[in-house]
């Protein structure tokens, strides 16, 4: 009688939770009369279209034109009972609690296509309890309005395959350039492996994962009944012809970003079909000038570290040439060709129907540079063109220039080295421009927002900041010497260093942030204090955990470029920090606003802590690290950044009406290479963005606040000057700081102590200690 009370009781609650729930459920009125969803379009700032939300990826289709394969492949793959249960898969959802508890994990979902479906077109995608319930409900509703083919045609024209594609005919024109009555087995079992994760099994970013998930649905295929063991087999063996996607979309980084959040916000049925109007911050101009910006700087860094070799063979007696003429490429396109012969002094390229020549000369990086062959061991060795290609080598190549219908190509070779670049206006926060990586259709992971990276050096601003908060001044003296710290609980000692190894004694913060001290700006760290600088960082928008140790002055807690650009840019901004935002407005169908972003900012520092920390900066550009800046020929101030074993090299700067940060790296965290600073890899692309990007903004001079002070002083000293003599210099304060004691007459410094014949470095003594560090640079 107990347990029987007791199922009386988990009955009438589980009833009640689902009455309660089901009250305000959205109407499923649509599902009887479904159209394709109307267009959602992203707009520019200038009210130019640059994303269509998917009018020209969907492909509406009925059942009984979606090959048999397929539907197959989905229900084997995603709901092997779907014709057997009500919209709940009760066995389902057992078998998976089954295998999950067997495994330790969540390894097997247990959500049939009903569900997904309810999900798509009615709810959000968050992850709670109530929504669950309420997608429960909703999965059993439609399966009494629909039948089982109206549900599976909905779902397959709705679900999302990647690429922008949703729906099967779409991935189908997608991936395989294929109209979707010509898809054969092995294309549908691998299209249908990709709703679970698109970007994860794409076969243009993992060909192994996207492999091994096609073998999964087809041995669930087999499983079910619907294909035999030998169909089975030779699918699997059969190999698989992919129409890359064209990389010509506007901003697709800023556009996925754009999708991201509308879908958070507003649903996926609404941002899909709700033909919603979307008003961006994204410049168009600036845009392409940081897409352009970014892949030249990857392709140069991906040059110095050398040739990989051809990127494929071909025999040459398959090639037809002139059976099918193709169209002249254009100068500037990177295009893939056949090697036809070496001659004396350049090869033979054959793209398409057409041939042209590649100077021995425009692939001279390549023969300083061969990497990874056997024929040259030693990468400083000059290898010969014969050594790097043969006949039959399949070359990537730009077309330099066309002269009398002969093409003259330059050897290239796409990077494998990523990279990203974020452009926001410091005084309202508007994103203008965004690349998130080399290529969105290589790799959706937006770099730009998404990644978490040491900054180096670049962080550095942020701790010389807020000694200036605590009351120090540009010509505060601070010791750059040998230090080490002993933890006698964890018994490490670290022992950071400068770049170069050099020692430079007493220096000012202006000097020291300039030239990138590490060793000065640790002691400046410790002086100030970690939590003090912790706490200012996070009062001017540093969101990102940060070490509570002194490697923290080395810049060795992780940050996203998007969160730092965000700092640079409330420095620039007289220390009023604009929130980033990238949507102006939104509109629905009917064109009611549904959203108008108000500019948000707010100060988080005094104008003349932002202003001093920003004329600092503009000493690293006019003298310091970052002096290939100066070329703007404005009023700009920035800091470069390299971390460790030189894995991540960024340059942030800003003017005082742009905002820009940019980073390189690869995304498995190998080191760049000895040489690759952020002055070196990073800095460059910067400039080219800048000098492009600058040329639609006024020239204006950060503005100095009138409680800045111009005092004479002696640098030596930091005290002030004794005469207007050569030695003296004129340096800046928040007034109040500004020195009051004279400097005493000077000494010959040949009398002092030479900094080159510094002692060793003292016993270690007792501080905070930090992960290793010792090598994050400039």
């Amino acid at each position: 009688m107990v347990a029987l009370g007791g199922l009386v009781v988990g009955a009438a609650a589980a009833a009640g939770t689902l009455y309660y729930f089901a009250q305000d459920l959205p109407s499923l009125d649509i599902l009887q009369g479904y159209q394709p969803s109307q267009v959602t379009r992203v707009y520019s700032d200038d009210h130019q279209v640059i994303g269509q939300f998917y009018v020209e990826r969907r492909i509406l289709t009925p059942i009984n034109l979606i090959p048999k394969n397929f539907v197959n492949a989905v229900i084997a793959v995603e709901d092997a009972r779907f014709f057997e249960h009500p919209g709940l898969d009760i066995v389902g959802i057992a078998r998976a609690a089954w295998t999950n508890l067997r495994r330790g994990g969540r390894v097997e979902g247990a959500s049939t296509i009903t569900q997904q479906l309810a999900r798509s077109l009615f709810l959000s995608s968050e992850r709670t309890f109530s929504r669950k319930v309420k997608e429960l409900i909703l999965a059993y509703k439609i399966e009494l309005i629909l039948s089982k083919e109206q549900i599976l045609e909905l779902y397959l024209n709705q679900i999302y395959f990647g690429q922008g594609a949703y729906g099967v005919a779409a991935a189908t024109q997608t991936y395989y350039g294929k109209p979707l009555k010509d898809l054969t087995l092995p294309e549908a079992a691998l299209l249908a492996g990709l709703p679970k994760s698109p970007n994860h099994y794409s076969p243009f970013r993992s060909p192994e994962r996207a492999k091994k998930r096609q073998e999964h649905v087809l041995a669930r295929m087999e499983e079910a009944g619907f294909i035999t063991p030998q169909e089975r087999e030779e699918a699997v063996n059969e190999a698989l012809a992919f129409r890359k996607p064209s990389a010509d979309s506007v901003a697709p980084y800023f556009v996925e970003y754009v999708r991201q959040y509308l879908v958070a916000k507003y649903g996926e049925a609404a941002a899909y079909k709700g033909g919603l109007e979307v008003h961006t911050t994204l410049n168009l101009p600036m845009q392409r000038a940081a897409e352009q910006a970014v892949r030249e700087g990857l392709r140069e860094l991906d040059k110095r570290q050398g040739w990989r070799g051809p990127v494929g063979t071909v025999d040459l007696q398959d090639l037809s040439a002139g059976s099918t003429d193709t169209p002249l490429p254009n100068p500037g396109d990177i295009v893939q060709g056949v090697v036809i012969k070496v001659a004396k002094d350049h090869v033979l390229v054959q793209v398409g129907s057409k041939t042209g020549r590649l100077a021995f000369e425009d692939m001279a990086w390549a023969q300083r540079q061969l990497i990874g062959r056997d024929v040259v061991k030693d990468v400083k060795t000059v290898a010969s063109p014969k050594q790097l290609v043969k006949p039959g080598d399949v070359i990537e190549v730009a077309v330099k220039k066309i002269e009398r219908d002969t093409i003259h190509f330059r050897l290239e070779q796409t990077p494998v080295v990523e990279g990203a670049l974020i452009a926001t206006d410091p005084r309202t926060g508007a994103i203008h421009a965004m690349v998130g990586g080399y290529d969105f259709t290589r790799s959706e992971y937006n770099r730009a927002v998404m990644a978490q990276r040491q900054p180096g050096s670049a962080f550095k601003p942020v701790i010389y900041a807020a000694a200036l908060a605590q009351g120090l001044s540009p010509a505060s003296l601070i010791l750059d010497a040998p230090v080490v710290y002993e933890d006698e609980k964890e018994e490490k000692i670290w022992k950071p260093e400068n770049y170069g190894r050099r020692f430079h004694g007493m220096v000012t913060l202006r000097d020291a942030l300039a030239q990138s001290h590490n060793l000065a700006t640790v002691r400046l760290l410790d002086k100030v204090g970690i939590r003090n600088v912790v706490e200012f960082a996070k009062s001017i928008g540093v969101t990102s955990p940060l070490a509570p140790d002194l490697s923290l002055a080395l810049g060795s807690s992780s940050v996203s470029l998007l969160e730092l650009t965000a700092v640079y840019g409330a420095f620039g901004n007289q220390g009023v920090r604009a929130e980033p935002y990238a949507i102006i407005s939104v509109k629905d169908s009917s064109g009611k606003t549904l959203e108008e972003t108000e500019i948000q900012a707010k100060p988080v520092m005094s104008k003349e802590t932002a202003y001093l920390i920003t004329n600092m900066m503009e000493d690293v550009v006019q003298r310091g690290t970052g002096q290939l800046a100066k070329s703007l020929d404005r009023s700009v101030a920035g800091k470069t950044g390299t971390s460790n074993d030189f894995t991540n090299a960024w340059f942030l700067g800003m003017t005082p009406n742009l905002a820009v940060g940019t980073y390189v790296g690869f995304d498995d965290r190998r080191s760049l290479g000895e040489t690759e600073s952020g002055a070196h890899a990073a800095l460059p692309i910067w400039v080219n963005f800048m000098k492009q990007a600058l040329k639609q903004l006024p020239v204006v001079p950060f503005e100095i606040p009138d409680d800045i002070m111009f005092v004479k002083v002696d640098p030596s000293t930091g005290l002030l000057a004794e005469d207007a003599g050569e030695r003296s210099t004129v340096e800046l304060f928040a007034k109040g700081t500004e020195p009051t004691q004279v400097a005493a007459p000077r000494i010959d410094p040949a009398d002092f102590y030479k900094l080159d014949q510094l002692p060793e470095p003292p016993a270690p003594m007792p501080g905070p200690m930090g992960q290793p560090a010792d090598n994050l640079l400039n």
